[in-house]
This record gives structure tokens, C-alpha cells and sequence, in this order.
């Protein structure tokens, strides 16, 4: 752990030299990400001799803006991250989409919210006076999608100070739950009246058949959208970009290669955006900058 800590910081430290790529993450855990990142890093760097890329290394931010100033300033050359984060490092760091992130088996993914049975919520608009629970400032499917659902359908977002913080009668108030475990615990002990988190934890949490779930019931569910990105900075070589995207469409088709993709967020693969997925990005990246205007 010592070694690996010292390793990340020598990385943040380092400006950006030829022949060294470095993939960055923000992230809240780093130590568990430098293991997700490596295997995969370590498999590309190789593949790249003919680019002139000899080196990899990581470099982690604690948030979206830090990210923003490592790819401006060139000190980060890839960055894998959620729809909502990559496409605020496009708009904000001029960063460009490389490939789209299969997970799991799925490339889409949608935001589902939801409430007790006994609510009374039938739709979005029956919110206003009440309060839901989101997960973080960083989720897409358990923040930016349905904070945006909500400004879409014209309603006023008020930041709460705890669950027994009540909003104004013609607002919806909201708070930050941290997990999508305790979205759903807030939800089921009515703390707030709604929550929102991704259709996948929908899905399995529904399939548990767990008796205090039973209670529960969807109340909206967004377009999907893609599950992730791999964005690359503005300036980065056209030949080292093109070969990094290369070499990780060609990933599945070894055995190093799959395990490297598994190591690295349950990776399956990754893909070219269509135009369909082309223009959901462009409404991500739409309304990312609604909230982020709005609410922060």
C-alpha cells in the first residue's frame, strides 16, 4: 500500500513527457482504482511501441474540476469516466470521445425513479412539496438524469440539510445520500418521499425478492443513455490517439486482453458511438450543464 501510494503521488507530481501515456480517473478511492486501471494500462502500453509510447502511467483526481486541469494543462492523455463527467470534461476541458465503455455484458444503462406504494407519487410533478434522495454529485444515473428529469419538467430543486429538512410547498427539496443502498433505505423508512438509481440496481434489487422492497414501485424511467466513456485530451497525437483506439477494440479478442478489460471496472468490451448513442451524448451533455447551472 506504501508503494502504491508513493507511486500515485511520483504520478501527480510528473508533467506529461513524450513516450509516456497516462490514464486518469477522478475518483474517492484511489488505491482500489490503481488496481482497477493497471492491467489495463499495462496491456495497452505494449501495443503502442510503434506510436512511440514506451511508458504508462496513472494519474487520479478527487473530482471532475481537478481532471479538467490535468487535461488542459496535458498532464492526463486518457480518461475513462461516467456519460455525465465526460461529457462536462468536453465541454469544459475540450477532452474528445474516444470509444464507448461496455460493462457487464450492457452499453446502456437508464435512471429509474421511485417511491413507496403508499405515496401517493404517480408522477414527477406530484414531487413538488417533497423531497428525494439522490446519490452523489457525481452519479449520473442517481443524480444528473433525474435532477435534469425534474428541471425538464419544470420544477424548482431546493438542497436540503438533512431529511428533516422540509422544502418550500412549490419546490422539491433533495439530499445526498451516498450509496444506492441508502437511497433505497430513505425511501423504504419514508425519510423522502422518492429516490432515483440506475435501472441495473433497479433490476437486481427487484429480483432479490426481498420482502421490505415489495413495498416499492417505479414512478419514471429515462431514455438510456451510454454506461461509460473513454475520453482522450484536445492535442494528444492523431496517431497515438488512433492506435489507443485500436488496441482497445482489439482487447477482447485475447485472452490478456479480456482479463485486463475484466480488472478494469467488469470492462466487455468497448465500441465506436453510433449515431443514436452520438446524439444521446449530446443530450447528456445538454443537460449535465442544465444541473450543473442550475443546482451548483
Amino acid at each position: 500500500m506504501l508503494l502504491m501510494a508513493i507511486a500515485l503521488l511520483l504520478s501527480a507530481l510528473a508533467w506529461a513527457e513524450p513516450g509516456v501515456l497516462v490514464l486518469g480517473r477522478t475518483s474517492n478511492d484511489p488505491a482500489r482504482h490503481y488496481g482497477q486501471l493497471k492491467p489495463l494500462l499495462d496491456y495497452v502500453v505494449p501495443r503502442m511501441a510503434e506510436v512511440g509510447i514506451r511508458e504508462g502511467r496513472i494519474l487520479m483526481a478527487n473530482d471532475v474540476p481537478m481532471m479538467q486541469s490535468y487535461l488542459r494543462r496535458g498532464r492526463v492523455d486518457w480518461v475513462t469516466e461516467t456519460t455525465a463527467a465526460g461529457m462536462l470534461l468536453a465541454e469544459r476541458a475540450g477532452a474528445g470521445l474516444l470509444l464507448l465503455s461496455e460493462r457487464s455484458g450492457r452499453s446502456q444503462y437508464s435512471s429509474v425513479v421511485f417511491s413507496r406504494n403508499d405515496s401517493g407519487i404517480g408522477s414527477l410533478l406530484d414531487l413538488r412539496g417533497r423531497s428525494i434522495a439522490f446519490q452523489n454529485r457525481a452519479s449520473t444515473s442517481a443524480y444528473i438524469v433525474p435532477a435534469g428529469l425534474l428541471l425538464d419538467a419544470g420544477l424548482t430543486l431546493e438542497l436540503l440539510a438533512s431529511p428533516l429538512d422540509q422544502p418550500a410547498a412549490d419546490a422539491v427539496g433533495y439530499l445526498f445520500a451516498r450509496s444506492d443502498g441508502n437511497v433505497v433505505a430513505w425511501v423504504e423508512k419514508g425519510l423522502v418521499a422518492a429516490g432515483s438509481v440506475s435501472d441495473i440496481d433497479w433490476e437486481r434489487m427487484r429480483s432479490e425478492q426481498r420482502s421490505e422492497h415489495s413495498g416499492l414501485r417505479e414512478v419514471m424511467r429515462s431514455e438510456p443513455f451510454p454506461r461509460g466513456v473513454e475520453m482522450v485530451r484536445a492535442g494528444i497525437a492523431a496517431d497515438v490517439r488512433e492506435r489507443l483506439r485500436a488496441v482497445l477494440l482489439a482487447a477482447t479478442d485475447d485472452d490478456e486482453g479480456r482479463a485486463a478489460l475484466k480488472a478494469y471496472f467488469g470492462t466487455t468490451g468497448f465500441h465506436n458511438a453510433d449515431a443514436d448513442e452520438s446524439a444521446a451524448l449530446a443530450r447528456m451533455r445538454t443537460r449535465v450543464l442544465r444541473v450543473k447551472a442550475a443546482l451548483e
